[in-house]
């Protein structure tokens, strides 16, 4: 890598042009990103795209006037202190907010670079454009203003909101919230089964480590494989099987844990103290999320909790 400072003027020119050709591009994959569900967003990111594409055009024009026709491939990584970008435009589907602040972040960047290299270079002609440019890229971010204005009225960015809420909850809140269901319920059941059953502390929470590790590989996995989330909006497949694996560990931990009390019934309150908690944390999040009624949400999973309960304490008791 070169230090920037080292830079011929020829060589900040030729690195200006790549830097611009990579904003161009990552505004247009941004753009094309977020056309399907944020389309005024998208209507932004190409009115970006087409102010970088004349920064760029204007580069060259002024680089063949001083040095000719051909323009050597100096890229970012090419140079010292520029900062890695997240490759934010190959992930689908975008996260509007990400990628707002990941453009915020880039015009600062562009700005900065071009202020440095005006105070670089000696030709007048040459620090007159980058200086042009900095003033340019420091009003970029008011022109996305403008532009946030003009294409996104209220009612619009109302429906963005909506949309990234939506999607929030198919790729977050629904995966976790189903692993979050199974470990708090369905680990109930084995759990004071042996607890009931050896009036043990440690025999309790030996079944109940083993039945909420076992149920979040198996929901994970089955998760995972649902679906590829391509038609259903549902997000990457690995990641919803990550997130509802761990949300089903965690549910079946959190009752397990009051069994590394040695005082039995200490620990059997303790759990049962947990178990409710849990119970209404999932009614908070349907609720929240899901748009449930309190009343239709707390009936439904205590209904759960209490049944298979009563199962682990019928079987251990026997």
């Amino acid at each position: 890598m070169k230090k920037f400072q080292e830079l011929s003027e020829r060589e900040v020119l030729a690195l200006a042009i790549s830097l611009e050709e990579e904003d161009e591009r990552v505004y247009s994959d941004f753009a094309e990103g977020l056309r399907q569900d944020y389309p005024a967003s998208a209507a932004m990111f190409e009115g970006m795209r087409e102010e970088e594409s004349g920064h760029r055009r204007r580069l060259i024009e002024l680089y063949r006037q001083k040095f000719g026709e051909h323009i050597p491939l100096i890229r970012r990584q090419d140079v010292r202190g520029f900062v890695e970008r997240p490759a934010l435009w190959l992930i689908r589907p975008m996260r509007i907010d990400a990628v707002r602040k990941e453009a915020s972040t880039m015009e600062v960047e562009t700005r900065r670079f071009y202020e440095r290299a005006a105070a670089l270079t000696q030709d007048a002609s040459i620090r007159q454009l980058l200086d042009d440019l900095a003033t340019e890229e420091r009003e970029h971010e008011h022109r996305a203003q403008e532009l946030d204005a003009e294409k996104l009225p209220t009612s619009v960015k109302a429906d963005e909101e909506r949309a990234q809420r939506r999607l929030f909850v198919l790729q977050i809140v629904q995966p976790g919230l189903a692993g979050l269901m199974d470990g708090s319920v369905s680990t109930l059941a084995p759990v004071f089964a042996a607890a009931f059953a050896t009036r043990s502390s440690n025999d309790a929470f030996l079944v109940g480590l083993a039945a909420s590790a076992g149920a979040g590989i198996s929901m994970g996995f089955a998760e995972a494989l649902s679906d590829d989330g391509s038609l259903t909006g549902r997000g990457h497949p690995w990641v919803r099987g990550v997130i509802c694996g761990a949300m089903t560990a965690l549910g079946g931990i959190g009752h397990t844990l009051p069994f590394l009390l040695r005082d039995f019934r200490m620990a059997l309150w303790a759990a049962s103290v947990v178990v409710i908690a849990e119970l209404g944390s999932i009614t908070w999040i349907r609720h929240r999320y899901m748009d449930s009624p309190w009343v239709s949400a707390a009936l439904q999973v205590g209904l759960g909790g209490v049944l298979v309960f009563v199962t682990g304490w019928l079987i251990g008791s026997s």
